[in-house]
């Protein structure tokens, strides 16, 4: 089966703040953990994607560009996008397709955002989705904390389906790259 890890939106400053906007919540956790599932990826020789945000950093400079302390593998894809959602606007799909995926790794960042709207998409779109459940962060919103955001994902986003195909959440140190999803169909 062909696997394939997403990260999404993990930018120098999404995930570090900028004067109007904290950093996302417990981001050395995030950060060791992308290196983490990184390094699985590549062992298990799974392809490695990129999802930039065009609105992080106003898309350009240091800030727009992956963090730092991201290990980024050589044959890595990069995408950009314009959206919430991976897909939109993007050839993330056509890749996947063109590559025969049918498991996607999703990690990054912001929570009920991006990572929520991709893993549902992705669903939709024919591919069973581990959410890396300690790998995706955000920020406080008016009402919630960050915590309570995560904890909610994982919870509402484990077992999502849509007819043949859905997402579990498993944390950074399980074998991501040995699907589960057989388990539960």
């Amino acid at each position: 089966m062909k696997q394939a890890l997403l990260i999404i939106d993990a930018q120098q400053e999404l995930i570090d703040g900028n004067a109007n906007e904290k950093s996302v919540c417990n981001k050395d956790n995030l950060l060791d953990n992308i290196n983490k599932v990184v390094n699985k990826a590549v062992i298990s020789c799974s392809l490695v994607v990129f999802i930039r945000d065009k609105d992080v950093a106003e898309g350009r400079g240091k800030g727009f560009e992956i963090h730092s302390e991201i290990d980024i593998p050589k044959e890595a894809k990069i995408f950009d996008k314009e959206a919430t959602n991976s897909f939109y606007g993007t050839k993330l799909l056509e890749f996947l397709r063109d590559n025969m995926v049918e498991h996607l790794v999703v990690m990054g960042c912001k929570t009920e955002h991006c990572i929520d709207t991709t893993v549902r998409t992705a669903t939709v779109n024919g591919l069973d989705v581990t959410l890396v459940g300690d790998g995706h962060s955000t920020t406080d919103s008016q009402s919630l904390t960050a915590e309570q955001i995560i904890a909610h994902h994982n919870e509402v986003l484990h077992g999502h389906y849509n007819v043949d195909n859905f997402s579990v959440v498993r944390n950074a140190d399980d074998n991501l790259f040995t699907p589960n999803h057989d388990e539960y169909r």
